[in-house]
């Protein structure tokens, strides 16, 4: 079992591409660093329950991370990714806003559930060994 001292959780409850002004209040008003954050959101460019780390980078495409690198004005926020896969036939184009929203279909929860706690065990890897290892660690298939 992890023993925790202090750990902060945030979940925003703004639009997803206006996350970056909750993230950029929160670091603000604890007197974190962009270093200290860590990012975790939906991955339609990743298989269902595939997990991937990034120390830094560009948002990817993704509105919700294009908003916390512009309003933290800094690309070295980490981030876990968490797979959930594209409709079939979808085009990275598309609006799949009604896609990420909707619940698991039946045979899609079990490797959603595994994928939930293999995250939940990376933040705390990221959280107590950092992000290097962290991503050595959950990167893989």
């Amino acid at each position: 079992m992890v023993e925790i001292d202090q750990l902060l959780l945030a979940w925003p409850q703004t639009y997803m591409n206006r996350s970056g002004y909750a993230a950029r209040c929160l670091a603000e008003r604890h007197g974190l660093e962009v270093t200290d954050l860590l990012i975790v959101y939906d991955e339609v460019a990743l298989p269902l329950g595939r997990l991937r780390m990034r120390s830094r980078g560009g948002p990817g495409g993704h509105r919700g991370m294009e908003s916390v690198i512009a309003n933290l004005k800094s690309d070295r926020v980490a981030r876990l990714r968490l797979g959930i896969g594209a409709p079939d036939g979808a085009k990275p184009d598309d609006d799949l806003s009604d896609y990420v929203l909707e619940p698991f279909r039946a045979d899609e929860r079990e490797a959603a559930e595994g994928m939930i706690e293999r995250a939940a065990d990376a933040c705390l890897a990221w959280w107590r060994d950092g992000v290097e290892p962290a991503m050595n660690e959950f990167n893989r298939e």
